[in-house]
């Protein structure tokens, strides 16, 4: 199956962000919708399109691929989907439209052609009724969730006469173009995430509400402590619209007759238009630069407060399954709310599986890439361990669901290769097919040098992995220890390469560690940060010039150091969320392990070819992106901006990245060549003067501050060469100019006082 062309039929919020994906990876979009009464007849879709291309957060991974989304209606331009490879049908949730429109597209369409519904609570085989056997073997839903970008679940619902083999093909396509996390539903209302995660989100609110907690309470006890995410409860509630989740829960508990039912003080809320964030309030609301909360008891907002629960201060930072045993533990009303919330949410899990899924592991995926949780409802059973988890359940009143009784100590074994089928055989798990299993790796002796900060792997086919294992990827000795010894491993060892990348799915790399940083300038110890400095530079150019090739395999928060190691690389396989800059002058500094000099040589290198290009522009790009700490919204961003190569690649799904990097590695080396070390000519003071122009005016304008202007005097300096004559540079000069600046600018008070309030806070200081 190749997909060329995709059909999108209802240019809603939904459909226009399908669209927007799809045409984000590269595939080009006819996107439909009814057809106006007046005006522009395809207005409806006009809308629809920009709705998804000023949508926050974007819904495109570059607005430039807008231009592939071809927008019309469904009276003059519905044979624009004859050539569609498969349509996704995404209209009212109405059987009698759906069904009209199948009518349509099956008369349209070529065989060969899919076509698929985003329903969520329409019967997917009732859907089809009334099609042909040929049209009924291409039809099944279908399932994304909103946004579609930037949430990984996307659930295939085949019927009785959907051809597996092409449900097969689709999933793939999910997984590798689209980068979605597929899981296969039963045709069961709600389908596995919506069916589990709106009744949690729904017990959560009656236990909000019958145990006395605020809704701050609760959030802290739904939140990260317990492995989901920051939104937690109430603000997910708000991020979704109250009124969706009025809808969604009214129809499960229409369709199940389970109880989805919230306190009425919640319908009030949508009655008089209170939906969340799209409305402006909801359980929280905004009041200028303040978040306020419902005091759900009187109705009215009061300011957000930061409640201290008791017990829960030590458990932060801790494994999450002790996190789990410890809110069990909490006390009073504390400790009641969260044993009530875990096992209603187990209970409902362990009855409603078999009827929802096809395996334990698509609940658990789905609750994981559906609504981020850390781990699904069976690996948290797991986590605590199934006997606490038993007599939980009898303290709460439950009985031992027959799943349960069948699980034994586990519903994974043997390291989680093997899980419990609703048989109550064991299956052994299959292996993903293109993607690394670093538990496993590490279970099975893959681990060839370690320290504190990181360690080196055997990737297989004889790559070594350098990977980070710090938090959030800081950088720091431990971490150029290893790089230097898996190079000199792979050299000594004739291996095929290095790839640099991790498991860890919060930042590819957050830079430099700032307080190591801070605590050594505090307390002068000067020759040490300048050794701090010149090594870390050394490490990268080690990457650029290193006799192998060196893949960085980056994705999501890639900045300072991180960035820099991502420049010096021999090739990236970059995943498509890459949010990567050199972001230093943000905590008063400039970048010195080689970003400055290296997109100044990058840009120059490409003006070469163009004699008439005046080399300035060179110049004022790699300012303009390190002086305003620029940083990428998407892969295809950081192509733009230069980030990137041409050469490089892109890997929508994380799961294949470092099964992607190591290809890459592999098809490098057999022709590996190191790159020459070049020279440039550097501008010197005229482009000097230019620069200092444009931040004075900055300046005298209000724009930057003092500080933030000497900032952008120190980069313009290294930039240009100082304030001479032009002259011709190599890569150490820069190298030199960049760290002097460095430690120049972390010698003021003012940079210092940045990096403490960085470090405090999370933000950026304008002083």
């Amino acid at each position: 199956m190749r997909i060329r062309k995709i059909g999108v039929v209802g240019s809603g919020t939904m459909g226009g962000a399908i669209a927007a994906l799809s045409a984000s990876v590269g595939i080009p979009v006819v996107l439909l919708d009814i057809a106006a009464a007046e005006g522009d007849r395809s207005g409806p879709a006009e809308q629809g399109l920009k709705r998804a291309v000023e949508s926050k957060p974007p819904a495109f991974l570059s607005r430039g691929r807008a231009g592939l989304v071809t927008v019309g209606n469904l009276e003059d331009d519905f044979e624009r989907l004859a050539d569609c490879d498969w349509v996704i049908e995404v209209i009212v949730e109405k059987p009698e439209p759906k069904k009209a429109l199948y009518a349509r597209l099956e008369a349209l369409l070529p065989d060969h052609a899919i076509v698929t519904t985003n329903t969520s609570g329409i019967p997917v085989s009732s859907l089809a009724q009334g099609r042909t056997p040929s049209f009924r073997k291409r039809f099944f839903g279908t399932h994304f969730f909103n946004p579609p970008r930037h949430l990984h679940l996307l659930e295939l619902i085949p019927t009785a006469e959907t051809d597996p083999e092409l449900l097969r093909e689709m999933a793939g396509f999910g997984e590798r173009i689209l980068g979605k996390g597929v899981v296969v539903a039963r045709d069961t209302p709600g389908f596995i995430a919506n069916r589990l995660g709106v009744y949690m989100l729904s017990l959560a609110t009656r236990l909000m509400d019958s145990h006395q907690l605020t809704i701050e309470e609760a959030d802290i006890l739904t939140g990260p402590l317990v492995g989901r995410p920051n939104s937690a409860t109430f603000r997910t509630a708000d991020l979704s619209g109250l009124d969706v989740l009025k809808v969604v829960r009214d129809g499960l508990a229409t369709a199940t007759g389970d109880d989805f039912g919230v306190p009425a003080w919640v319908d009030e809320l949508v009655a008089r238009g209170a939906l969340g964030e799209k409305s402006g309030e909801g359980f929280y609301k905004r009041s200028g630069d303040s978040i306020l909360t419902l005091a759900w008891q009187t109705g009215e907002y009061r300011p957000r407060e930061k409640p201290q629960i008791p017990g829960t201060s030590g458990l932060e930072g801790m494994p999450l399954a002790d996190r789990l045993r410890g809110v069990l533990d909490l006390p009073g009303k504390y400790g009641a709310f969260s044993r009530a919330l875990l096992a209603g949410g187990w209970s409902y899990a362990l009855e409603r599986a078999p009827e929802i899924a096809y395996d334990l592991p698509a609940v658990d995926r789905a609750l994981e890439w559906g609504f981020a949780w850390e781990l699904g409802p069976f690996r948290q059973m797991d986590a605590v361990g199934l006997e606490r988890v038993r007599e939980l359940l009898r303290q709460e009143g439950s009985a031992e669901p027959p799943l349960l009784q069948n699980a034994g100590a586990g519903f994974y074994r043997d390291e989680q290769t093997v899980v419990l089928a609703f048989d109550g055989s064991a299956t052994r798990l299959p292996e993903r097919p293109g993607a690394v299993d670093l538990p496993r790796i590490r279970r099975s002796g893959g681990v060839i040098e370690e320290n504190d900060g990181a360690a080196l792997l055997d990737l297989g086919e004889g790559v070594i992995l350098l990977e980070f294992r710090s938090k959030m990827g800081t950088l720091d000795g431990d971490v150029i220890d290893l790089l230097h010894s898996g190079l000199e491993r792979i050299r000594k060892e004739n291996r095929p390469g290095l790839v640099i990348g991790h498991g860890d799915p919060r930042a590819f790399s957050a830079g430099a560690n700032l307080k190591t940083t801070l605590s050594a300038a505090n307390s002068g110890r000067w020759d040490e940060l300048d050794q701090l400095v010149r090594d870390f530079q050394r490490a990268t150019m080690a990457i650029r010039y290193a006799s192998c090739p060196v893949v960085v395999a980056p994705f999501g928060l890639t900045l300072g150091g991180g960035a820099e190691l991502t420049l010096h690389a021999g090739a990236v396989q970059a995943h498509g969320e890459l949010y990567m800059g050199l972001v230093e002058a943000g905590v008063g500094l400039i970048p010195a392990g080689g970003g400055t000099k290296e997109l100044l040589f990058r840009f120059m290198e490409e003006l070469a070819g163009y004699p008439e290009a005046d080399p300035f522009e060179a110049v004022r790009r790699a300012f303009d992106l390190i002086a305003v700490a620029r940083v990428s919204g998407s892969a295809l961003e950081a192509g733009e901006l230069g980030l990137l190569r041409s050469r490089d690649r892109i890997t929508m799904n994380r799961d294949f990245l470092l099964a992607d990097a190591r290809a890459r590695v592999l098809d490098l080396a057999p022709d590996w060549i190191p790159p020459v070390r070049g020279t440039i000519q550097l501008l010197g003071g005229r482009a000097l003067g230019n620069l200092r122009y444009g931040i004075s005016a900055m300046r005298e304008g209000g724009r930057i501050t003092d500080h933030e202007a000497y900032i952008g005097e120190r980069l313009a300096y290294i930039l240009c060469g100082g304030d001479g004559d032009p002259r011709e540079v190599t890569e150490q000069d820069v190298l030199d100019l960049e760290r002097e600046a460095f430690l120049e600018l972390l010698g003021t008070e003012k940079t210092r006082e940045r990096i403490r309030y960085t470090l405090e806070t999370g933000k950026t200081l304008r002083n």
